[in-house]
């Protein structure tokens, strides 16, 4: 038995019957003679007559005894655990170490060793703990499952003939696992994507020959291009250019060294010229055709752009010498040899071509961006140069940290380019309030995201009454020591009202109007942090008289997310009178210049989520990146680990937020506007803020899931995963490794022993979320493609309900069905319905839909559909994978198999709901689900897509599913204990039902599995042979009623009443005031129960909590005739109720009035 395991000697000593010091510090001293003590309590004892309180000092100073009796125990304790190697942890149940966790929390603390409380449950640990452990939750109650006798007996006659065919057909495939298969069967690839050219045999004279005669005619294409007018213009500006005076240094480098870092300052152009002097040089020497040169850029745009620049720098169509191949788009031809690519196309090569045969040069440009594909490729890259020694690497940087990258490829020669921009003059937030007399005021910084997001509003402007943000503070002690002394009263007073939290619609509004009415003519960048906050300040601008106006001004938006014909809009000149306005993300920092771009705006913010490894739980956290400020980060960025610590931070200060930019991130931005004229950058932020900022941004490995990254290690077959990673830039941290490892192995990518499975293989192949990808084979091969492809690219892309207006009309969609999943392909299907009608405009507004989102959904269902095609799962013909598309029942269970272990258990209680997850314990539904807001979800499990913690776990979306649906498809089941009792997800989800029933849910397990091996091994397999066990599987998972129930020591009540029949509202049918119409509604639309006097308070108590919100506090006052009248304060908003006979009565009516404002139904008023 473990050392020091629970039971064994926790009971610790007796307690003394003389008073004791109250242990204050943890090493405060156990002298049981103190006199200064023990005068103070016959003094207390002295002061008060009453014995019952004189009782209660008596057993306090018992009490004080028992601790420090415990103390010593557990110091004692807790210097064995340090001592013993093998033991990791201590766990206790005691009562007496609970009551006294604070202080042994301290004790442990002081001696190096980490602490939780658990319910009733204390443990001690050398290793720091998560927010929840599953294995000491004594409330998961096993799962009792039920089904109808008639069921059984249907789906196993079913499965008894498939068995037969089986056995008359001589069998089918007999491993039950997915695992690696070794056949030689074809893998997907994208059209032009893996294209080989054939082994160049450089040491026969032969060859080199007729490479040689060959490569002239390119070299004479290329002289004469530069002799011509056109090309003696083009030459002239290229000389013009800080790279050329590098040139010849440059080719020299790459000559003599196999890689090369090549460092350069904004404007210098290496991005459009070195891959220019390599090919250049390559021809010149009559090398042109033996040349292949791959440069990679972290973003399609800049594929795209630079592509296109350089094809006309060099007098040439796109597709000739230059082109570009990005996902499911490209141009190039047979001549082509100059590649640019994104990271992404490079990786994807290699599953097929681990040597890259016939690639000359590697350029991996803005590799200081620190993306993870970036990190992935050096990694890579580096293992190949010693196997390919003619290979040339060429990385470019920023120049902040090029040494890094150098020391990373054992000192690799260094090279800087200077830069060359025109003059910026640089305005910062007291410079500009000065200069345009703009006021800043606590409310003019609301940033306006229209009514369809009026809870962002809300929020902005409760966060003034409340503690101030991170940021904020760290903000506020920056300005304090600053000097604005040579500024005005009113600009001094605007800085100490500046929120750093916003993004400053209003003042970014007003700079604008500043630039275009007094500025000189160019076009303006103004930087951003998402999509949301473009759309919603391009819609105010578009409201205003002058930056409204088309014929002034041109407002464009720059996002990843957009399509690529969209996105070339920003670079077009518009005409004469008109200024140029792009909103664009940080996207738009590095590779692409807007010629015209004279102006630029900086928020200073940017997005960026997180990832906590500890809890297993994806973040989206308020890391400061000012110097100096959260040691943690730099650490990250100096040792490449991550410390214990900042698992702790994760735990605590999860919420969303604007990360401030970086040093290399605001100097690429101001360098937007010098490209080629002098420019000027408006900083939204002061100049003492800017001198505040970090100089590097944690790169992407360290703080995002791994597990897309691990699958793509093992599909290029680069050996362990963990051994890999460890030779990283800067390792993840091995938690985060592990996490990603355990649940590959869970959705059935890999095997035990870390190999790729045939389905990871399939898996690895799409260019999505694994378990996205996972989902969309599973819709193939089960024939329900269509709306699977729709899930897919919805949960990729983004909800198109605008929330909380679409709330009734997700509902609507849902069909009281519980899915979000299933309200989205609704949604979709009417949308696809309505454009056909040329309705698509009016169902959009009708239905609160964003009609941008169902586009790139539709956009994006088609890719998935093209992938597939090449997979071979699909056949040209769609209709056959199409065949069970309206059988919801089965596309909920190929929901569930894409989602799981994303599984969370229901408990419907009397007046809640009790939500809990393996990784979390107790979670909420996110406020936009369409279970959020039943009052009972009558299935015993939920499957989702996304958590995030912010100040809990918050379910973003989610699927009712039944005990049948996750037994079949939600993972590996195993037989745990006596006969009837099924296991999954390690025994923490355990099944009890009859022997006969487990026996057969284990045998069409077995044959699911078989099936879908059997289907990728062989994407021609005519499915039609398996039809009696496909219908097995489609009758149990349509007629489990979920009859079964949570087997627990306590019983929970059923319901008292019927669950109330959801609704629409009705305009007029909510009355003023919120009275006893109000809660009759309430009633009605299922959100205040009709059992319970006391609903409505517990209502909105519960949605202020759920919303981060203060809890609502109640004043009410007593009128004439015994009659109450009661206010309702929620977040310094007053809701009055109707005058009721009695206090409480009162206080109910006041909540369900706020309810109604709340739950948005103050729109029908």
């Amino acid at each position: 038995m473990p050392l020091l395991q629970v039971c064994t000697s926790l009971d610790g000593g007796t307690g003394s019957s003389s008073a004791r010091r109250l242990p204050l510090e943890p090493d405060a001293s156990n002298d049981d003679s103190d006199p200064e003590f023990g005068s103070t309590l016959s003094q207390l004892s002295q002061m008060v007559s009453d014995r019952e309180f004189g009782s209660n000092l008596s057993q306090m100073a018992s009490q004080f005894g028992s601790t420090f009796e415990n103390m010593d125990d557990w110091r004692r304790k807790l210097t064995m655990l340090l001592d013993n190697k093998d033991e990791q942890e201590i766990v206790s149940r005691e009562k007496k170490d609970r009551r006294d966790f604070q202080q042994l929390s301290a004790l442990a603390t002081g001696m190096g060793l980490h602490s939780r409380q658990y319910e009733k449950v204390v443990v001690f640990s050398k290793v720091t703990l998560p927010s929840y452990r599953s294995d000491l939750d004594d409330k998961r109650p096993p799962r009792e499952v039920i089904l109808p006798l008639e069921l059984l007996r249907e789906v196993d006659s079913h499965l008894k003939a498939y068995e037969q065919l089986k056995y008359r057909n001589g069998g089918f495939l007999s491993d039950n696992s997915l695992s690696e298969s070794n056949s030689s069967g074809s893998i997907a690839t994208d059209e032009g994507l893996y294209e080989q050219q054939v082994p160049l045999v450089r040491n026969s004279a032969l060859m080199e020959k007729m490479l040689w005669w060959r490569s002239l005619p390119l070299r004479e294409k290329q002289r004469y291009w530069q002799e011509t007018p056109e090309g003696q213009k083009m030459l002239e500006f290229r000389r013009s250019l800080p790279a050329h005076k590098e040139r010849e240094a440059l080719l020299n480098a790459i000559a003599q060294n196999q890689v090369v870092v090549v460092s350069g300052e904004t404007g210098c152009g290496k991005t459009t010229q070195l891959p220019q002097y390599i090919l250049e040089s390559e021809i010149e020497a009559a090398r042109g055709l033996a040349c292949s040169i791959i440069c990679t850029q972290p973003r399609r745009i800049s594929a795209i752009a630079v592509s296109e620049r350089v094809a006309a720098e060099r007098g040439e169509k796109i597709g000739e010498s230059v082109g570009y191949k990005v996902r499911l788009e490209g141009i190039k031809g047979r001549d082509t040899r100059l590649l640019f690519c994104t990271t992404g196309i490079l990786l994807r090569r290699l599953l097929v071509d681990r040597n890259l045969k016939g690639v000359t040069h590697v350029i991996v440009d803005e590799i200081h961006e620190r993306g993870m594909n970036e990190d992935f490729l050096l990694i890579v890259l580096k293992d190949l140069l010693p196997q390919r020694p003619e290979l040339r690497l060429i990385l470019m940087s920023a120049t902040l940290n090029a040494e890094l990258f150098s020391s990373y490829f054992d000192g690799a020669p260094m090279l800087h380019i200077p830069g060359f921009t025109y003059p910026v003059e640089e305005h910062f937030l007291e410079q500009i309030l000065e200069r345009t007399g703009y006021q800043l005021t606590s409310y003019n910084q609301i940033d306006d995201y229209g009514q369809e997001k009026s809870w962002k509003m809300q929020k902005q402007a409760q966060a003034l009454r409340k503690k101030k943000s991170q940021i904020a503070s760290a903000v506020e002690d920056v300005l304090e020591a600053a000097d604005f002394k040579d500024y005005s009263l009113r600009t001094r007073e605007s800085l100490f009202c500046w929120n750093p939290d916003s993004v400053g619609f209003n003042l970014i509004e007003h700079v604008l109007c500043h630039i275009t009415k007094n500025e000189r003519p160019g076009a303006v960048l103004v930087f951003m942090t998402g999509w949301d906050d473009i759309n919603s300040l391009k819609d105010q601008l578009q409201r205003h008289p002058l930056l409204g106006d088309p014929g002034r001004v041109l407002l464009l938006a720059c996002h990843g997310s957009m399509d690529s014909s969209e996105q070339r809009l920003i670079f077009d000149k518009p005409e004469d009178g008109v200024r140029k306005i792009v909103l664009a993300t940080n996207m738009a920092e590095t590779s692409i210049t807007i010629n015209d771009a004279v102006f630029v705006v900086d928020c200073g913010k940017a997005k960026e989520a997180s990832y906590d490894a500890l809890n297993n739980t994806p973040c989206l956290l308020n890391i400061l990146d000012f110097k100096g400020f959260c040691p943690t980060t730099v650490h990250c960025l100096q040792k490449g680990s991550v410390l214990t610590s900042f698992n702790e931070y994760c735990e605590f200060k999860c919420y969303q937020f604007y990360n401030v930019v970086t040093v290399w991130q605001d100097n690429h931005r101001r360098g937007r506007a010098g490209r080629v004229q002098p420019g000027e950058c408006y900083h939204l932020y002061p100049r003492c803020v800017y001198d505040a900022f970090a100089d590097y941004q944690l790169p992407e490995l360290l703080r995002t899931p791994l597990h897309s990254l691990c699958l793509q290690i093992k599909s290029l077959q680069l050996g362990s995963i963990s051994e890999f990673l460890s030779r990283a830039l800067q390792p993840p941290e091995p938690l985060s490794v592990k996490n990603a490892i355990d649940y590959l192995k869970i959705i059935g990518a890999l095997d035990e022993n870390e190999n790729l499975t045939v389905l990871g293989r399939n898996m690895a192949m799409l260019p999505v979320e694994p378990k996205l990808g996972k989902m969309l084979i599973l819709g193939a091969i089960f024939n329900c493609l269509d709306p699977i492809m729709t899930v897919v690219a919805g949960l990729s892309f983004r909800d198109p309900f605008l929330m909380p207006l679409a709330e009734s009309a997700k509902g609507q969609f849902s069909a009281r069905d519980y899915s979000d999943h299933l309200a989205l392909v609704r949604a979709y299907d009417g949308w696809k319905d309505a454009e056909r009608r040329q309705y698509d405009y009016e169902y959009c507004r009708k239905n609160f839909l964003s009609a941008q989102t169902l586009k790139a959904i539709d956009s994006l269902r088609v890719q998935f559909l093209y992938l597939l095609k090449d997979t071979g799962l699909v056949e040209h013909n769609t209709e056959n994978c199409n065949k069970w598309s309206h059988d919801e029942h089965l596309v909920r269970a190929v929901i569930c198999a894409g989602l799981f272990p994303g599984i969370c258990s229901v408990m419907n209680k009397e007046k809640s709901i009790a939500l809990k997850t393996m990784d979390d314990g107790q979670v909420l539904l996110y406020s936009n689900s369409v279970n959020a807001g039943v009052p009972k979800i009558p299935y015993p499990w939920l499957v989702f897509n996304q958590k995030v913690k912010v100040n809990a776990v918050f379910l973003r979306d989610s699927t009712g599913i039944s005990d049948s649906v996750l037994l079949m498809f939600g993972g590996s089941i195993s037989s745990g204990g006596p006969d009837g009792h099924l296991k999954m997800l390690g025994g923490y989800l355990e099944f009890s039902m009859e022997p006969a029933l487990a026996d057969m849910y284990l045998s069409l397990k077995q044959e699911i599995n078989e099936l879908i091996q059997k289907k990728l091994l062989n994407p021609e397999m005519d499915m039609q042979v398996h039809n009696e066990l496909l219908m097995a599987v489609r009758l149990l998972v349509s007629k489990d009623k979920c009859e079964g129930r949570f087997v627990d020591d306590h019983q929970v009540p059923e319901p008292s009443q019927k669950e109330a029949k959801v609704t629409l509202p009705v305009p007029g049918m909510v009355s003023e005031g919120g009275g006893d119409n109000s809660k009759t509604e309430l009633q009605t639309l299922g959100m205040v129960s009709k059992g319970g006097d006391d609903n409505s308070k517990t209502e909105l108590q519960t949605l202020a909590v759920k919303a981060g919100q203060e809890v609502p506090t109640y004043e009410t006052n007593e009128l004439k005739g015994n009659q109450f009248l009661s206010t309702v304060i929620v977040n310094g908003s007053d809701f009055f109720g109707q005058p009721c006979s009695s206090k409480e009565d009162a206080e109910n009516d006041a909540a369900a009035a706020a309810l109604l404002w709340l739950k948005g139904f103050n729109s029908w008023r």
